[in-house]
């Protein structure tokens, strides 16, 4: 089955075009404006192994926030786009991920129902030119549009750049996780027979 797609959004605030092969190996093209996150969509590509190329142009004289939650929206409609049917997966994924001093958890369930739970504070205002209460902005917007149920959870804080990486990345791979096939699984992995 393919499981690549394109997803283009156009408002006066941002002009987005993202394309990810959730069957991938782990390539990325990334440039949001913003070189931090950047290396999180480059960081999540490579550990969801995911092919994702994204181009973002925002209003970065406003700030940051509608380029990164944009991105989210465009992401998260992507990955709901490509999932199809979601005929044959394992649904659910989880992880449990350390960064130096840091450890985070991601559990996520494709179950066409949006829901996050996000628990993780940070320290500082900023991380490079990214602001860090973006982070749970992104994530959000992410579970919403793509119908998933997200649960992050800083287990071990520490340095903020530790901390939005391996949320990341625990993103990366659980959703590599969820989005995997299983042979037992001949229709979807549901009491309903639809997610």
């Amino acid at each position: 089955m393919d499981r690549k797609t394109e997803y283009v959004r156009k408002t006066r605030e941002t002009d987005i075009s993202l394309s990810i092969n959730i069957d991938g190996s782990g390539k990325s093209d990334i440039e949001t404006g913003i070189g931090f996150f950047n290396h999180m969509l480059e960081g999540f590509a490579r550990h969801g192994f995911f092919d994702l190329d994204v181009r973002v142009e925002g209003d970065l004289a406003v700030d940051c926030h509608h380029t990164i939650e944009d991105t989210g929206i465009v992401l998260g409609n992507a990955i709901k786009k490509a999932l199809k049917g979601k005929k044959g997966i394992k649904r659910y994924g989880s992880c449990i991920l350390p960064m130096d001093e840091t450890l985070v958890l991601c559990a996520v369930d494709l179950s066409g129902r949006p829901y996050l739970s996000f628990d993780g504070a940070f320290t500082v205002e900023k991380v490079g030119y990214m602001d860090t209460e973006m982070v749970k902005e992104f994530f959000y917007a992410v579970s919403y549009t793509a119908g998933m149920n997200l649960h992050i959870k800083v287990l071990s804080a520490g340095n903020n750049h530790h901390m939005i990486e391996a949320m990341f990345k625990a993103f990366a791979r659980a959703l590599d996780e969820a989005t995997g096939y299983d042979g037992r699984i001949t229709d979807v992995l549901s009491t309903k027979g639809s997610l």
